[in-house]
């Protein structure tokens, strides 16, 4: 059953990022996507806080497997994050690239820090 219902949190947290995407694509005046890196980081954060409740809460455990390998994997993408990185570099673009790869990297650890600190507390 737990298998089923991470297959189904997948789903939709892939939906919600295809949605997500959309909403930051049509408001987003930069010159480079922010959609992924915006959507990595959320879902870091919300890996982070679940994985800080089972831990520090006495959370259910199956919890984290639906809410974060299912949601938060079906949410945040790596795969479109190192397309978008590649798509810089053939741009010619390679300081963007740089960016976009550390940047993500430095967002998505620190954001995952913050949540299992905020259950922490």
């Amino acid at each position: 059953m737990i298998a089923l219902l991470v297959a189904l949190a997948g789903g939709l947290g892939a939906a919600v990022r295809f949605h997500t995407d959309a909403v930051i694509a049509r408001v987003n005046p930069l010159p480079m996507s922010i959609g992924t890196l915006a959507i990595n980081t959320v879902g870091s954060l919300m890996l982070g806080l679940f994985s800080g409740w089972v831990t520090f809460h006495s959370g259910a455990e199956e919890w984290v497997s639906i809410a974060g390998t299912g949601f938060c994997g079906g949410f945040t993408t790596f795969s479109t994050a190192s397309v978008e990185g590649w798509r810089l570099l053939r741009a010619g673009r390679p300081t963007a690239a740089a960016l976009h790869a550390g940047g993500g990297l430095l967002a998505g650890v620190s954001a995952a820090f913050l949540g299992l600190w905020l259950m922490a507390r």
